[in-house]
């Protein structure tokens, strides 16, 4: 990520170091505020561009600062330091709060929105980071790198990491899913949107000319340029009616939004909403459904949908449970999912957990569980976790299971890159999977079939269908190690005659 702009990754840095120099230790709300002042400066930006291309066309434009004229990012930006800090926070914020332009996806969003950096300095100084970057002005790959990695510092600060999935383990189950130009994408617990993200580029990358695509050194792919989908048609679907995302905090909402418009898509669908609440309403939408919901949370019982019924006897149940329950109810029939869920959700043995299992085994038909080891989420997190992959309303006969080791980077909290990750065998695997086939020996996939889970009660983990591998020992003969010690304690014998003759 930005390997190949070093001079925009020291740039960053040195924004982030401004945010944390400047009493903002919270990475969340450092890059909340970021993000007012990268939309901020991108607003100006996209208004000179319409202008032009209206004045290329001949047609009259009305720019959306006309009467704020000194709301732009231009007018404001060489202020003093106290006038601008005054300024930003007493006109230009209120003003992209009250913005009811082209770019309402992100106002509509803003109407809890606080400014919070409390420096005249630090906003002097990240204006000016800002502008040499110039977002807007570079290219859509690298738009997005910049924000992935404003993002990477939530999780490397140790600091809210939980909203933050490792980018290569969403990019394995965006694969998995596979979704497709047309299908409708949700993300109900979104945080950041990283999902969503790379569901787009993985439907770019299907209508992308192979020799354009160039690979960055964590797997990404980039420059996708859909050459290939010149249905405007379609691309109108694409931007606009094929991603969704939802979460229950408006943080997370206006992150989201950046986020995504940042990779390309013109008008992201992220909403705020409690998706897990009665008055949430979404109920067979969905094609595909990919997440990471919140783990060991518990709710009020009172507060739930009703039609969520994996609680078992218990008033606080398991949020994990809960999402299993709704992602089901939120597919159309044939919809895919593919979700991390924590290890206890595979072999619970309370009533609720065992009631999720049979839901996901008998409603669905469960296609595959991948266990992956405890350091895939550190530095801020050990828990074992797995990949659970399901269709909506289809029978389960058998159920695939891997048994990842390696995804690429070191199981410590520094989590540097080494080789041998499992993650190309399982996609690789995942493609030609066949149910009248068997792995051979020293694979790490296997088939169960559902008959043995359900006299299992329906338990998923791994280790209890992982047939255990013995291998022969071949020693040597009693005798021959026998005459091997006589020798040895002839030669100690000798060593000590020696030394008596010493003494």
């Amino acid at each position: 990520m930005l390997k190949s702009h070093p001079e925009i990754k020291a740039k960053i840095d040195k924004l982030w170091n401004l945010f944390f120099a400047g009493g903002m230790a919270n990475p969340l709300t450092s890059i909340e505020q970021i993000s007012y002042l990268i939309f901020i400066k991108r607003l100006e930006d996209l208004d000179e561009q319409k202008r032009r291309q209206a004045e290329r066309k001949g047609q009259k434009y009305a720019s959306i600062f006309k009467g704020k004229e000194n709301c732009r990012w231009s007018h404001w930006m060489h202020y003093e330091a106290e006038t601008m800090l005054k300024h930003v926070r007493d006109s230009v914020f209120p003003f992209i709060k009250e913005f009811q332009g082209q770019e309402n996806f992100y106002a509509q969003s803003m109407r809890d929105a606080v400014f919070m950096i409390p420096k005249p300095s630090l906003i002097k100084e990240a204006v000016k980071v800002l502008d040499d970057i110039d977002i807007t002005g570079q290219g859509i790959d690298v738009q997005g790198d910049i924000y992935e990695y404003l993002l990477s510092e939530i999780s490397q600060s140790g600091k809210n990491g939980q909203f933050r999935t490792p980018r290569h383990i969403i990019r394995m189950m965006v694969s998995l899913a596979d979704p497709q130009l047309g299908e409708r994408v949700c993300d109900p617990a979104c945080g950041t949107a990283g999902f969503l993200c790379n569901a787009f580029n993985h439907i770019l990358l299907k209508y992308t000319d192979p020799k354009n695509i160039e690979y960055d050194e964590d797997g990404a792919p980039h420059h996708l340029s859909a050459d290939k989908l010149v249905n405007k048609t379609d691309w109108d679907r694409l931007h606009n009616k094929t991603f969704y995302g939802y979460d229950f905090d408006t943080t997370m909402v206006r992150i989201s939004l950046m986020n995504m418009v940042l990779h390309g898509l013109e008008s992201p669908n992220i909403s705020y909403a409690d998706t897990l609440s009665k008055s949430f309403t979404q109920r067979n939408k969905y094609e595909v459904i990919l997440a990471n919901p919140p783990f060991k949370g518990n709710v009020d019982k009172s507060d739930i949908a009703g039609d969520l019924t994996v609680t078992g006897k218990s008033q606080t149940p398991k949020t994990e449970l809960l999402f299993l329950n709704l992602f089901v109810n939120m597919l159309v029939p044939g919809g895919r999912c593919a979700v991390i869920v924590p290890d206890g959700v595979l072999f619970g043995s309370s009533n609720a957990h065992q009631d999720a299992r049979k839901m996901i085994l008998e409603q669905c038909r469960l296609d595959g569980i991948i266990s992956m080891p405890s350091g895939v989420f550190k530095p801020y997190a050990g828990v074992s976790a797995a990949v659970m992959l399901f269709t909506k309303g289809e029978k389960t006969d058998k159920v695939w299971f891997y048994d990842m080791q390696n995804d690429g980077y070191a199981l410590d909290d520094k989590r540097t890159k080494i080789e041998g990750s499992d993650i190309p065998d399982i996609l690789e695997k995942w493609a030609r999977r066949d149910k009248k086939k068997q792995p051979k020996k020293g694979e790490k996939w296997l088939w169960v079939d559902y008959a043995e889970i359900k006299k299992n009660d329906y338990d998923l983990s791994l280790s209890r269908y992982k047939p255990v591998e013995y291998e022969e020992v071949k020693s040597e003969k009693p005798l021959s190690i026998v005459k091997k010690i006589t020798t040895i304690e002839q030669d100690i014998l000798k060593q000590v005659n020696v030394l008596k003759k010493y003494l």
